[in-house]
């Protein structure tokens, strides 16, 4: 079946990197998982082909043409949701025709921070931000002009409001490029 790491009381079971990168690497896999998350609900496959067809192809799901959905649908059916179902992220019930998101499919998550080529990981952002702020702090505490006229509590105060709108940022960002949120699902540009 699937790699995954279990506890030592055998309680929770969480994905392997493995697999989670694995289900990750693809679009199409990504493009289920959004639209899974964001429906919460048991998904057909047909609705669930046409939706997939329309974001690979930037159109609205009434301009997809039938050969667009066909090569989803197949591509969905044969390789993409069994893969899923196995890894235990779906719920394919290929009779019937119907996708719905496995207990741990939220757990994703933790692994997702959609980082287009031409920017930095919050990561970095926060380690740039401590770095100004240790390098301004520093100047202020050695008496570096016009450093040294700055007093402590106003350097503290906008070091901190400084994190406070960056942590505000993150927080907007995330939620807009969060799988399964409202919407189309989230690009990366490589």
């Amino acid at each position: 079946m699937v790699d995954r790491a279990e506890g030592p009381d055998d309680e929770a079971e969480e994905f392997s990197r493995e697999v989670v990168f694995e289900m990750l690497s693809n679009q199409r896999r990504r493009y289920v998982i959004h639209r899974l998350l964001d429906a919460d609900e048991e998904v057909e496959l047909r609705e669930l082909s046409r939706l997939v067809a329309a974001w690979e192809n930037g159109k609205d799901p009434d301009d997809i043409t039938p050969k667009e959905r066909r090569r989803a649908y197949n591509a969905l059916q044969q390789v993409h949701l069994p893969k899923m179902d196995d890894a235990g992220l779906v719920e394919f019930n290929a009779s019937r025709g119907t996708v719905a998101a496995g207990d741990d499919l939220d757990d994703l998550q933790v692994y997702l921070e959609i980082v287009p080529g031409n920017e930095i990981s919050w990561s970095q952002y926060y380690v740039l931000l401590g770095a100004f702020g240790a390098s301004l702090s520093l100047a202020t505490g050695v008496g570096v002009p016009p450093f040294d006229r700055i007093p402590g509590v106003l350097l503290a105060g906008a070091i901190a409001l400084l994190f406070v709108v960056s942590g505000l940022a993150h927080v907007y960002h995330g939620r807009k490029t969060r799988l399964g949120a409202d919407g189309n699902p989230p690009t990366v540009d490589v």
